[in-house]
Parts: C-alpha cells; structure tokens; sequence
C-alpha cells in the first residue's frame, strides 16, 4: 500500500546563501494492508520528516514514493487532494480547524467531503466523539476553545472518521489519560484489522508494542555527509 524507494530529501537555508543540507537519502520501506510500522531514531534523525514527505508536505529530491498507484515524488497538487480526501489519513499532533464550525461538523467533515449524507456522517463522528470522552455538550462548541488534551481526541476522532486504506499517526497516544489512551489503541487495531497500512511515530513504547509490527529506525536513511 505504500512503498518508499531510494527517497531523498534535501532543504535549502535561503538566508544562508542557499546551502543546500542533505537530511535523508536512500530512505526504502514497505508497508502493506493490515500492517502498522513504527518509525523510530532519535529527535531530529528525521521521522517527522518522512512523514510529511509520505504526506505530500515535503517535496522529495529524488527516489520514488508510492500509495497505492500514485507516486506522491511526481504527483500533481490536484492528485494529492484526491489522495488525502479518499486514501490516506493522517492524524498530527495539532488539530488544525476552521474557527467556529462545531466539534460535530470538524469529526464528520472528511466523510461530508465524500459525499457520505450528512445524518449517516454525523453518526459516525457522534460515535468516535462518546468513544474517546468528550462530553455531548460541547459538540455544538468549536473544538479551538478546548483543551490539548480535548483537542488531540477531536483530531484523532477526525482522524478515524472514514475508513483510510492508509494512515500516518504522530504521537497519537500522546498526553492521553489510560482509558483514552486504550479507544486509540482499540482504533489503531480496528483500522489494522479491515486492512488499513498504518505508518506512525510512537514514543509510547507501551503503545508501540502492542500495534507495531515491526520497527524501522529512520537514522539508517541519514545521508552520510548529515550525520
């Protein structure tokens, strides 16, 4: 479902004169249906990193890097639109939201966006919101007035909310009280059941060991000259 060939990816310090720094190269993974791989390494060795090239955040100098049957290296904006609406999920640690548009409507956007009539969506997202605690009464209220803690579920709600062939999760256990932390994992585990690839960065080692199927330590794709 995703497959990283030979990827590389550089940045360029314009208020430096244009120095051009090497940060990941020869980057080679797979994942298939109903696998979770964890990334591991140490802050900065470039998770982060793989994640947003993954994502079409970053562009990538070079290599190739599939989902499914686009190659996001050569991919149009409009491709990776399409990509992100239909295929690939990815829950961050930041939620990131329209001002003043309830708590409801934020979870069930991604399935109104696929069509999906708005009781049947409002459902799904009702459902995800009792799941991971967060109080019917503030499902009318716009989640940028709750706390991290509120909004991190919200976001993992969203996260959840349509059926992804593939999801990228960042720290998705992350400052989760125990009984939280265990409907995320309970979710990551549903989602690895009906086949869903699953690429993540869990600090959780608890975590971590309970969905991951393998790890992969990212410092092996560190170019040698940035070491």
């Amino acid at each position: 479902m995703i497959r990283i060939e030979n990827l590389s990816k550089n940045f360029t310090l314009h208020n430096q004169g244009g120095a051009v720094i090497p940060v990941m190269g020869g980057a080679t993974l797979t994942l298939g249906p109903g696998e979770c791989v964890g990334l591991t390494g140490q802050s900065g060795a470039g998770k982060s990193t793989l994640m947003r090239m993954v994502y079409g955040n970053y562009l990538t100098a070079g290599g190739s890097l599939r989902v499914g049957d686009l190659d996001i290296a050569t991919a149009e904006p409009r491709q990776i639109i399409a990509l992100r609406r239909e295929t690939l999920g990815y829950v961050s640690q930041f939620l990131r939201v329209v001002p003043r548009v309830p708590t409801l409507d934020v979870v069930a956007e991604p399935l109104l966006a696929l069509g999906t009539p708005a009781g049947e969506a409002r459902d799904r997202a009702a459902t995800l919101l009792k799941r991971l605690n967060i109080p019917e009464r503030l499902w009318t209220l716009s989640p940028t007035t709750f706390s991290g803690g509120e909004q991190q579920r919200v976001n993992i709600a969203r996260g959840f909310a349509h059926a992804y062939p593939a999801l990228l999760l960042d720290e998705p256990t992350a400052s989760l009280d125990a009984a939280n932390r265990e409907v995320v994992l309970a979710l990551i585990e549903e989602a690895k059941a009906r086949g869903a690839a699953i690429l993540g960065i869990f600090h959780d080692e608890a975590a971590r060991s309970r969905v991951c199927d393998r790890l992969v330590d990212v410092t092996g794709f560190t170019p040698k000259a940035a070491a």
